[in-house]
């Protein structure tokens, strides 16, 4: 099957962020996209927030992906918006997912939280890699239409 040809012009920045080594779900997610059309440029583990920035100018990416499992996300992600709009990336689409914070809390509460630092759309653990591509489609479909990502 061939990919639509709007994937093939998108490149995303994947990567685990701060001190996280858990890179399965990360590679998955990226093979998906891969397989989906996307162009992918993988991070791998441990990749502090500057670099995804880095990665993002220098291969002109339209999105970044942060993946978190050690339940420190929250705190390795502040200011992560921040960044991108000091480096001229305020228009960049931002995702989040994974495990990421401690303890069991309320999704509904995390989510809103990575909403409030900027962040497109957050993911709970288990999240299935056809429903962030779907959901990707949708928010690119949306800021060509010159509607934010979901619905916003």
């Amino acid at each position: 099957m061939t990919p639509p040809p709007e994937r093939v012009k998108r490149t995303l920045v994947t990567g685990v962020i701060g001190s996280d080594t858990h890179i399965v779900g990360n590679r998955i997610l990226s093979m998906a996209l891969e397989d989906a059309g996307y162009h992918v440029v993988t991070l791998g583990a441990l990749t502090p927030a500057e670099d995804f920035i880095k990665a993002a100018i220098e291969t002109a990416a339209d999105g970044i992906m942060v993946s978190s499992l050690y339940g420190q996300g929250e705190l390795d992600c502040r200011g992560f918006r921040d960044l991108c709009v000091e480096a001229g990336l305020q228009d960049i689409l931002l995702y989040v997912g994974g495990n990421l914070v401690v303890g069991k809390q309320d999704w509904g509460d995390v989510e809103q939280r990575f909403l409030k630092m900027g962040f497109d759309r957050a993911f709970p653990p288990g999240t299935r890699a056809n429903e962030v591509i779907q959901l990707l489609d949708e928010d690119f479909s949306k800021r060509n239409s010159g509607v934010g990502a979901a619905g916003q």
